[in-house]
């Protein structure tokens, strides 16, 4: 048996990162995106949070829930439903998260993320 030729393999290596360099970006590129719409559905959760805790202390608990949700985060198209009880306040709030990033966010369209959050009527 003869040793193969080092010349002929020289090339191999960049040849098989050139065949691999775009699904690694993809996937990359894939993970950003992950991580922008898990971003925005906790930024969510925050405002829900913070919502339903300035609806359970003011007397006109709507007004006082969009104001704080929109307060709490920065996102567009946030939507703020409140629904008072008896002794508790539930706060609802959807908001859209654009799916920007390049390449892989054209395949996916707008994540729409929610959250509730309900806490009880402080006298």
């Amino acid at each position: 048996m003869t040793a193969p030729d080092r010349r002929a393999s020289r090339g191999q290596a960049t040849v098989e990162l050139a065949l691999a360099l775009p699904f690694l970006m993809a996937v990359l590129l894939a993970a950003v995106q992950i991580t922008v719409v898990i971003r925005g559905q906790l930024a969510v959760t925050n405002a829900a949070r913070e919502a339903a805790r300035a609806a359970s202390i003011s007397a006109n608990p709507s007004a006082a829930a969009a104001a704080a949700a929109t307060d709490a985060v920065r996102l567009d198209s946030l939507e703020v439903r409140t629904s008072r009880g008896p002794r508790t306040v539930r706060v609802v709030v959807r908001a859209r998260v654009p799916t920007d990033v390049p390449l892989v966010g054209s395949f996916i369209g707008d994540v729409t993320v929610s959250a509730s959050a309900t806490m009880a009527v402080e006298p």
